[in-house]
């Protein structure tokens, strides 16, 4: 499994794990050994993104950062049997050329597909990963408008397969008397502005004073400094150091697992975050915040339809959404209790690929002939040539002795954290300071 964030690693081991059948407790049917990398990059998670995810099934002590050339040597040398590319779009189509180009005797089988909400820039990312074995989608609703894309330009839509979200589970929601905790489910780029995240930051501080006996959390994904999935340049825990009067005793900012943070929830608030289908499918009460429009820029316009989209102000009057069932069967959510065959069609799919012979050389929709002025800049931001293979100088020869080896790894690390430190720390700064 190669990953590129905190959160397609949690996406990308969880759906290892349910791929290859091994279950959420307890040992699995025959032997399945699951390893994971990250591609290096500006949102490479540090370990303390890593162990929040939680217990993935993936040993992050073992965790190892790769170049996507390095990957690729490495699917080459080790030779597994499926491998899992949670990564962004362009990532993946650049590592889909690569491994076509490795031209194996016996490939692995490709799988790839997104970490949550498919809100934004669908056919983009979708024909970017297309040309995997397998192209999971999260829902019923999710597989139809990936094979219309596919089918749209004339691609193989037989890819598309469909699933559910590999993380959701947890105890159904019961109130507990005295209890009642609000959670806000953060996002790091929705809403974008200071003044969107100050105003979001404002009503929530303002709900916890209008309700003082009600526990009011912010659920932060990282600390300031830390990249996860989308770049978030006006961090919650800045803004709240501005609130007038300062926080209320009852407002608390939370790390740790979604999960457990669910466990103790009586109402989760968020923008669009995929936080909600993690509640929704706990049968907790959730609501999607129309405040700032019900727009395509925020991502809440995924909602319509649901049942779950209101303001503030109705929450502060005591209102709790009731979700449209209809519209939670289409979603993957799984409430009715049907989530433990979600994987079922895409476990089938991927045995009956292992058990057919050699896989045919991998064949992306994007080529030089389709895309000659898109794909040749996506490949070289991996280091990869056009025909998939290592760009001159792209492949750093293994020196040999300890005493080498050990400077080279410094040298690395050296460098490593200071491209991390330019790009999570001092960008940001520079881009605020030319909004002045």
């Amino acid at each position: 499994m190669l990953a590129d964030s905190d959160t397609r690693w949690k996406w990308g081991a969880l759906t290892a794990r349910r791929l290859a059948g091994v279950p959420d407790s307890g040992a699995p049917e025959r032997p399945v050994e699951i390893s994971g990398l990250l591609l290096r990059g500006r949102a490479t998670p540090t370990p303390r993104q890593l162990a929040e995810v939680g217990e993935v099934g993936v040993d992050a002590d073992r965790v190892r950062e790769v170049t996507a050339v390095e990957f690729l040597h490495t699917v080459r040398d080790e030779a597994p049997d499926v491998v899992v590319l949670a990564l962004v779009g362009g990532a993946v189509q650049a590592m889909l050329h690569g491994l076509a180009a490795l031209d194996l005797p016996r490939r692995p089988v490709v799988v790839t597909g997104y970490v949550g909400v498919v809100y934004e820039k669908l056919a983009d990312g979708l024909l970017l990963r297309h040309g995997a074995d397998i192209v999971l989608a999260n829902s019923r609703h999710d597989g139809e408008r990936f094979r219309a894309v596919y089918e749209g330009v004339g691609a193989d839509a037989s890819s598309v397969t469909e699933a559910a979200l590999p993380f959701l589970g947890g105890e159904p929601h019961r109130a507990e008397e005295g209890r009642e905790t609000v959670v806000f489910a953060a996002q790091p780029s929705v809403p974008e502005s200071r003044a969107d995240r100050t105003y979001v930051l404002r009503r929530l501080v303002e709900h916890a004073r209008l309700h003082p006996g009600r526990e009011v959390l912010l659920k932060l994904r990282s600390k300031p400094g830390e990249h996860t999935t989308h770049i978030e340049e006006l961090p919650y825990q800045r803004l709240a150091e501005r609130i007038p009067g300062g926080l209320p005793p009852n407002f608390r900012l939370v790390y740790g697992h979604m999960g457990e943070v669910l466990d103790r929830t009586d109402l989760l608030v968020t923008v669009s975050s995929t936080a909600a289908l993690e509640s929704l499918h706990r049968r907790i009460p959730t609501a999607i915040l129309s405040d700032l429009g019900v727009r395509e820029a925020l991502g809440n316009h995924h909602f319509i339809g649901s049942g779950l989209i209101t303001s503030w102000d109705h929450l502060d009057g005591g209102l709790r959404p009731e979700p449209d069932e209809e519209w939670l069967a289409g979603q993957g959510v799984a409430a009715d209790g049907t989530y433990a065959a979600a994987y079922d069609t895409a476990r089938a799919r991927v045995a009956e690929l292992l058990a057919g012979g050699p896989l045919p050389r991998l064949a992306p929709y994007y080529t030089p002939v389709t895309a000659p002025g898109y794909l040749p800049g996506i490949l070289a931001r991996h280091h990869l040539g056009l025909d998939g293979h290592p760009l001159p100088g792209a492949v750093t020869p293994k020196e040999t002795g300890r005493l080498r080896g050990a400077v080279r790894d410094t040298v690395r690390n050296a460098a490593r954290g200071a491209y991390r430190h330019g790009v999570q720390r001092v960008a940001p700064v520079i881009r605020r300071m030319g909004e002045l």
